[in-house]
């Protein structure tokens, strides 16, 4: 089947997050945006159909989950990862932010420390900080224009802050970086030899180059399965996030046992049948779809690529290994963050994530999302270059 992903589909006037809220964040209101990481693509036909199978229903009552949809989920996963999992260990989640939250109140303890790795996903900062824990950062090192842990800073971190809980980025959100094997093992090692619970965001895992493959932390290093709880969601992969569906891999029946306590406690009712539907479409039917979405994006980060060397050659491109997301440095421009930011959203007209977010570490960058047809993407560029090159 051919996918149609340079089709522009005008999302405008559908209460989209990332369209239609421009001036109620202070942006003017004719901003491209290429902030929020969703997709402006359909979701594969198959997922299309299995809501259409919903709506033609017509009930829309509580749904539980029988074992096709933990089939669907573990036969994703071994498929695509060599990883297998255990119905068991699945406990769906309405969200991973949801599930990161979760396992912090029931994992650790009011003032406990939680670790996490700038610059990252602002969310994880107000997982630890709302929840009254004691936040401990380990920034991440760039060298030569590629971001790596600094294991001996990793473990001084983690003995110095007391910590408990390290929140593990992995693909990393917003640099790009797809850990190896043995980066998430070194990690992973660390933790055993402190006893702290690692629980990783994989929700990007989808979104890897052949030449720098996904592992799930919990297949890196099994000696930590008692100890880690893995995040994934088909959110991303096929541009589901408003239907709310995720699911955490807890190999560790203790651990499982406080984790579902945890949520318990939020009152949380279960996942929707829309959601739930379209999570079993999505992980049975959609992988040639997302083969072919991951050429297109592909191709999306070798025409930025292009782009920034031709006509904006001061901007750094952080080189992703995954996810559809680009870390651009902007520090040759010597702005300001407040400077940048009007530069890229007054001048340029463009909604992109400020880098600041991330942590102190983003100061100088900004966070593109590709997952959009490359006319877009090519506006968009077209808007910076004559910005930065014009000044109009």
């Amino acid at each position: 089947m051919t996918y149609d992903f340079d089709r522009v589909i005008d999302r405008r006037g559908t209460d989209c997050e990332k369209f239609d809220f421009a001036v109620e964040h202070g942006l003017p209101a004719d901003v491209l945006p290429l902030w929020v990481a969703d997709m402006d693509f359909q979701a594969p036909p198959e997922v299309l159909e299995a809501i259409r199978g919903c709506v033609d229903h017509g009930i829309f009552g509580y749904t539980g989950q029988k074992q096709d949809y933990f089939d669907a989920v573990t036969g994703w996963f071994e498929a695509r990862f060599d990883w297998p999992t255990r119905r068991e260990w699945i406990v769906p989640t309405p969200g991973v932010v949801f599930a990161l939250a979760t396992a912090v109140r029931g994992l650790t303890e009011p003032g406990e420390g939680v670790l996490i790795q700038p610059p990252v996903y602002p969310p994880f900062f107000n997982v630890v900080r709302k929840n009254g824990r004691k936040l401990v950062e380990c920034p991440l090192v760039l060298n030569g224009g590629r971001y790596a842990v600094d294991f001996d800073a990793f473990e001084k971190a983690i003995v110095d802050g007391k910590v408990k809980m390290f929140i593990l980025c992995s693909p990393h959100n917003p640099t790009g970086r797809v850990w190896t094997a043995e980066e998430l093992r070194r990690m992973g090692e660390i933790c055993l030899r402190h006893d702290v619970v690692v629980v990783s965001d994989e929700i990007h895992c989808d979104f890897s180059w052949p030449e720098h493959p996904h592992t799930p932390f919990v297949r890196a290093i099994p000696e930590m399965a008692e100890r880690c709880v893995v995040c994934t969601a088909p959110s991303k992969t096929f541009n589901l996030a408003g239907l709310q569906a995720s699911n955490a891999f807890i190999p560790g029946e203790a651990l499982r046992r406080r984790f579902a306590d945890a949520l318990g406690r939020t009152g949380w009712g279960g996942l929707n049948g829309v959601g739930q539907a379209a999570c079993k479409a999505a992980y049975r039917f959609g992988a040639p779809w997302l083969d072919a979405l991951k050429d297109y994006l592909r191709g999306n980060v070798a025409f930025m690529r292009d782009t920034l060397r031709d006509n904006l050659p001061m901007l750094r491109l952080i080189e992703p290994e995954g996810t559809y997301l680009a870390w651009v440095d902007f520090s040759a421009l010597n702005l300001t963050p407040s400077a940048l930011h009007a530069l890229v959203a007054d001048k340029a007209r463009l909604w992109l994530d400020d880098g600041h977010i991330f942590g102190d570490e983003g100061a100088q960058f900004q966070r593109f999302v590709l997952a959009c047809p490359r006319a877009t993407l090519k506006a968009a560029l077209d808007r910076l270059r004559d910005a930065i090159t014009t000044g109009t």
